[in-house]
């Protein structure tokens, strides 16, 4: 039975990452999006709690606790709550650890995820997006061929967070027909990081094209070695930590639209009194607690190691679609202050587009 009442260890979790995200990510989140940059002592703050490594057991390094995508939900939400650009880069790791976790082999496990556990951050991540319309994860042009005693890949990404710094990328390739994961290691011949992008949103976190040209890996690089990885199990994981994402992005536009309202006097009123503001922040609540509610139940299918892709699917494009909403009724509310920069709406909005463009991410 599904169980709406965090566990206590949840609780202490939500509590910590509601705190850093008020206190820390909240102060400079307008200066990161001004500025293109997080500064290192957010990202090293971040990293000491421990929210990607307390998921990975003590042989690989990790602090040993469980893996649970209802965890994770919470966790993403309240650091999208903060700010989505610093939350990404935070758990950028966590796109490359949780696959090789999860379906990587046992000397893939203990080679890799040591590494991404250590005391300081260290950047690890994947790329499944490709620059062509109509991607789909499914069905995807960047290819791997079994050569020999390795892989040869060949095909163009994009929207690879921190591809630039990462010492270990998990990129995505068809096989066979099949989406398969391969690991590809810092300075491999052929993998080739391009400029940063030039984004709308997100405007904090960098993010690049890459091109593999005829880019030779090991057989043993292969995640899940012969076997190979469930893609949809990680796709479904992708969906709720973006879904859990854009519950933190809208609540945050709803909050501040409502405080808004109910301090802006217009005729000697608050204009939440007014009808058409009340009726928008209502409609505002309900589609972040039902998306929030379907995101759970997304998650808590996948932790008790159910068939999710319904859910998960489902949960995502509600959200794609709540995220945008919430946040331009937020722009709305606020009139022409919405418009300008002194108000943080603009830059939800500007995050909330890119929902429907973020595929693989994040993860839980």
């Amino acid at each position: 039975m599904i169980s709406f009442s965090p566990t206590e260890e949840q609780q202490m979790i939500v509590t910590m990452v509601k705190q850093f995200a008020s206190d820390e990510m909240r102060r400079i989140y307008r200066e990161c999006d001004e500025d293109g940059e997080i500064p290192g002592s957010v990202i090293d703050t971040a990293w000491q709690m421990g929210l990607v490594s307390s998921g990975i057991p003590e042989d690989c390094g990790g602090f040993g606790g469980e893996h649970s995508a209802i965890t994770g939900s919470l966790i993403v939400e309240e650091l999208a709550w903060g700010d989505l650009s610093m939350a990404m880069h935070i758990l950028c790791p966590s796109l490359f650890a949780y696959p090789v976790l999860e379906m990587g082999t046992d000397a893939q496990r203990k080679k890799y995820l040591p590494s991404i556990c250590d005391d300081k951050y260290k950047a690890a991540t994947s790329a499944l997006i490709e620059p062509r319309f109509g991607f789909d994860p499914y069905s995807l042009s960047t290819s791997a061929r079994l050569d020999g005693d390795g892989y040869v890949l060949n095909g163009q990404k994009c929207y690879v967070p921190l591809a630039a710094q990462a010492d270990l990328v998990l990129v995505y390739a068809g096989e066979n027909g099949r989406s398969q994961g391969f690991i590809i290691e810092k300075g491999t011949k052929g993998f080739e990081v391009g400029e940063r992008e030039e984004n709308m949103g997100i405007k904090g976190l960098a993010t690049y094209e890459v091109s593999l040209k005829n880019c030779r890996i090991p057989r043993e690089n292969r995640l899940g070695g012969q076997k190979g990885c469930d893609f949809d199990r990680i796709m479904n994981c992708s969906r709720v930590a973006l879904s859990a994402m854009a519950v933190g992005v809208a609540r945050a536009a709803f909050e501040y639209s409502r405080d808004y309202a109910r301090e802006r006097l217009a005729f000697g009123e608050p204009i939440a009194s007014r009808q058409a503001i009340a009726f928008m922040l209502a409609e505002m609540a309900i589609e972040i607690d039902a998306t929030r509610l379907m995101t759970w139940e997304a998650a808590w299918k996948l932790d008790r190691r159910e068939e999710a892709t319904k859910e998960a699917s489902l949960v995502k494009a509600y959200a794609d679609d709540m995220v945008m909403m919430a946040t331009d009724r937020a722009v709305q509310i606020l009139g022409g202050h919405g418009y300008v920069r002194e108000h943080p709406v603009e830059l939800w909005l500007r995050n909330g587009r890119g929902f429907v463009s973020f595929d693989g991410m994040a993860m839980v």
